[in-house]
């Protein structure tokens, strides 16, 4: 039989992370003691109080069946009492809150929700893959808009807009920014709201790192800017902070009529999210403020290692504010046996060097010259991880 795939599978490329992931994988299966500092995926334990309120409602019949979509009551309100202690910013928990199977999955909902064949949403160059491929399994057009933080990054959106015809419909940002750890001040969130108020455009902002800071830096909401619930919404997620990658819940906050729509989405697509994990979501965001503080100043720690190391190689490495990744620029002679090709210079780190790192090459052709490096092994991994990076392409040793 002829299997005839949609186009919009034709469009997406290989998954790089994945890729990266199975590799790793089928290496350590061999033996090899690959350092794996490809994706955000903690090996930090979530906080113990969360794991025996999962225990306690995991054996209450209640919780055994299928969940409402959009989230129990009580879950959307913490989220709603947070955002009022953290950002002072204030959510109807009932119109203006959805829980998400992580954000990921929401991400991905609300682009369905909001974008079709015809419509055009602008993403930064370069791009976390899922900002650009919602927007393509959604069926819409991306344009991409090279990556910044100020005013002149808002100028070169805002060109794009006005001569764009039709004109884009939603415009998605990321702060503090994956994959280069980029930050903004608060007065970035003012004057973009301005502007999608001024031009008619949505905004979708990815804040999954907004607690995961260093160095006294907190990032800014973008519920913050007046005005801000007119035109977007935020999502976020428990996987980063609180250690609960494993555990796929999330959320999106902020303008009701968007809310609603994905509430739709899901309503078709999902049962919602085990009532368990919604219960223990609730004691983390109420009891685990010292604990998302602790695992901050322990991806700080790891963040410093890697940059005396990777600056030991010779790599250019700006020191992040916030995330769980450093962003580096490989030494070109690195490259040169590459061509220059990040994604192939990644794969014969993971034989050779057996250190997996994940290439800029996979977040669009702007990513190249740069690797991902995730904060995720302690200090003494990443130190062998840098040896035998050194080992392979200096030839002597680190430290």
């Amino acid at each position: 039989m002829d299997i005839r795939l949609a186009h919009r599978i034709e469009r997406l490329p290989q998954y790089m992370l994945g890729k990266i992931k199975k590799m790793t994988y089928q290496m350590r299966r061999k033996g090899a003691d690959v350092i794996d500092l490809n994706m955000g995926n903690p090996n930090d334990p979530t906080p113990q109080i969360i794991v025996e309120k999962l225990q306690e409602a995991c054996a209450d019949p209640r919780n055994q069946r299928y969940s409402a979509s959009v989230g129990i009551d009580n879950l959307r309100r913490e989220v709603a009492i947070k955002y009022k202690r953290r950002w002072g910013v204030e959510l109807d928990p009932q119109t203006e809150v959805i829980a998400t199977i992580g954000s990921k999955e929401g991400f991905s909902h609300m682009c369905l929700a909001l974008l079709g064949p015809g419509d055009t949403a602008i993403v930064t160059k370069p791009a976390f893959q899922i900002h650009t491929y919602a927007v393509v399994l959604a069926g819409a057009n991306v344009i991409g808009v090279p990556l910044g933080n100020d005013i002149d990054f808002l100028n070169r959106v805002e060109n794009v807009i006005t001569h764009l015809e039709p004109k884009p419909k939603v415009m998605i940002l990321n702060f503090p920014n994956n994959p280069t750890t980029m930050c903004i001040e608060p007065e970035f969130w003012d004057a973009a709201v301005e502007m999608a108020k001024r031009h008619g455009i949505m905004i979708l902002s990815d804040f999954a790192y907004g607690e995961t800071c260093f160095d006294g830096y907190k990032a800014p909401s973008f519920l913050q800017a007046r005005g801000s619930k007119d035109v977007g919404v935020e999502f976020s997620t428990m996987s980063k902070a609180y250690n609960m990658a494993g555990w796929r819940i999330g959320f999106c906050v902020g303008n009701a009529e968007m809310i609603n729509a994905l509430s739709t989405i899901k309503g078709y697509y999902d049962y919602g999210i085990f009532q368990a994990i919604q219960i223990a979501s609730i004691v983390a965001m109420r009891h685990c403020d010292e604990d998302v503080q602790n695992q901050a100043a322990i991806y700080q720690s790891r963040r410093d290692a890697i940059v005396q190391y990777a600056r030991k190689l010779g790599w250019e490495v700006d020191v992040p504010m916030a995330t769980m990744f450093v962003w580096a620029k490989v030494k070109p002679e690195h490259l040169a046996p590459y061509n220059g090709s990040t994604v192939d210079f990644c794969l014969d780190m993971i034989e050779k060097a057996e250190v997996a790192m994940c290439p800029g090459g996979a977040f669009g052709e702007e990513g190249e010259g740069y690797v991902r490096i995730a904060t995720v092994e302690n200090e003494q991994r990443v130190r062998q991880a840098f040896r035998n990076l050194d080992r392979v392409l200096n030839k002597v040793a680190v430290g």
